[in-house]
């Protein structure tokens, strides 16, 4: 009858932890990466560009000097890099969590209870031999060491500092995407300022030209052969463009200090030589195939790291609804008297336990954890697709610029050349009256404006050469 009973409570214990293991059904959502195109524009050669270093890659001594100091002294670059040592905390807090705790302790108290208490009254009423009663107040010394241990029997903690470990490495690599960034717009930032330095060059050259023809205005009107209407006219024209120097000095202020700040330093002048801009050709860029992407791009490898700790999440959470194992044990000596502290086996204590334990009523915060890291890893799997996508669109964007960009600057490279041929036409047929001063002043302001058209689309060459290359997934590799 008795073993009956044992077996009925052992079976409602069973049924018990059979139901509190029970998890509820997830809709779930695996990644598709077989969508990826193989190629870019039909072409299977598998050399990248973005296995190049950057110091490699940026052949300008000006700007790689620049990288190199803000790859020290950029100070969100210096923050990721605490993210990733709170993240490297982590694991090895989680490591710790699966492993034994063990510790050792002391404690010495007194305890004076009331005669008329049970327990005072019981050792009042208590048949002691004298010199051998129970001292009053009762002090009591001890130490001793204590370990306990959650047995990981369904991998929940283990799951845990998988995860943490997954999402240390996926922090190195948001550290090494904005590597990738920050080298992307000191170098597009550096070109837009040599841009500018050409700029201002021209229009000071332009400046020149005008003065010559407003000067040569205002003899001809000494000689009546223009009227004051002429003069006035060339006067604002020539007014007008000095007028545009300082609008670019002050962008080439702002784009400086934007580098600056990129660099971590304070206001200084950037080292350049923009006479050189003229004649940069931008580096030929080799794409590879779209698959290279998921190793090369630092962002994509994030994404796919984050969705690898999202699925150790969900085991963690499931392993929450199965019974939990915990062992504590310990060991020491105590005594009221220090006398009789370490003596062998009167004052030796030792404990061991096992507590096996599972959620039975009353699970609902347990289901919305349990729920919570499973839309959190369908969010994982949704942006690690977004980010493939997205990093495919850029490097098409990209290499269509390239070739866009190309014909456009050799078409106004022409465009420049027929204008500045007309400059010098203009200025003969109005100095032998055959020409309006109207068709001058147009040549000179269509003449300027497609010269810092000319820079601009040169510019854009060098920004789609920065562009293609970090879309690549180049630059965090040293």
């Amino acid at each position: 009858m008795k073993n009956r009973k044992i077996y009925q409570w052992a079976g409602v214990a069973c049924m018990a932890l059979a139901f509190a293991a029970c998890t509820p059904k997830l809709v779930t959502k695996t990644e598709n990466t077989d969508i990826i195109p193989e190629s870019f524009n039909d072409s299977q050669d598998s050399t990248n560009t973005a296995k190049i270093g950057w110091k490699e890659f940026f052949t300008d001594p000006y700007l790689t000097a620049l990288i190199d100091t803000a790859l020290s002294n950029n100070q969100e670059l210096n923050i990721i890099m605490q993210e990733i040592q709170i993240a490297r905390n982590e694991v090895r807090a989680r490591k710790g969590e699966y492993l034994p705790t063990v510790g050792i302790g002391a404690a010495a108290d007194v305890e004076k209870v009331g005669r008329y208490t049970s327990k005072g009254s019981s050792e009042a009423t208590t048949d002691i031999k004298p010199g051998r009663s129970t001292p009053d107040p009762l002090p009591n010394y001890g130490f001793g060491a204590y370990a306990t241990w959650e047995v990981d029997i369904w991998r929940k903690l283990r799951n845990a500092k998988k995860s943490a470990y997954t999402r240390y490495l996926s922090s190195v690599d948001g550290r090494n995407f904005m590597v990738t960034n920050l080298i992307a717009e000191i170098a597009n930032s550096y070109y837009e300022l040599l841009a500018l330095d050409n700029q201002l060059a021209i229009l000071q050259q332009n400046i020149e030209i005008q003065n010559n023809a407003y000067e040569m205005v205002k003899l001809q009107k000494q000689a009546s052969r223009v009227t004051e209407l002429a003069v006035r006219r060339f006067e604002a024209h020539v007014l007008y463009t000095k007028s545009l120097q300082y609008g670019i000095r002050q962008k080439i202020v702002e784009t400086e200090n934007r580098i600056n700040f990129l660099v971590g330093r304070y206001p200084q002048p950037i080292e350049r030589n923009h006479e050189t801009f003229g004649d940069l050709i931008p580096a030929t860029i080799a794409a590879g195939i779209p698959s290279q992407l998921l190793e090369n791009r630092p962002d994509i490898r994030q994404a796919e790291m984050q969705l690898t700790a999202s699925k150790l999440d969900v085991k963690v959470a499931k392993a929450q609804f199965y019974p939990n194992l915990s062992i504590t044990a310990g060991i020491g000596f105590e005594a009221f008297n220090p006398t009789y502290l370490i003596k062998s086996p009167e004052s030796l204590l030792y404990s061991l336990a096992g507590d096996l334990t599972a959620p039975l009523i009353n699970r609902n915060a347990i289901k919305a954890a349990y729920y919570s890291a499973n839309s959190k890893q369908i969010q994982a799997v949704y942006n690690y697709e977004r980010t493939i996508l997205n990093a495919y669109i850029e490097v098409a964007n990209q290499m269509s610029s390239v070739s866009n960009l190309q014909s456009a600057y050799s078409l106004k490279e022409q465009q420049v050349n027929a204008l500045n041929e007309s400059i010098n036409i203009s200025n003969f047929l109005f100095k032998s009256a055959r020409a309006d001063y109207m068709e001058v002043l147009l040549t000179q302001r269509d003449a300027l404006e497609s010269r810092f058209e000319l820079i601009e689309t040169k510019k854009e060459q060098m920004n789609t050469m920065v562009n293609i290359y970090r879309a690549l997934g180049g630059g965090w590799k040293e």
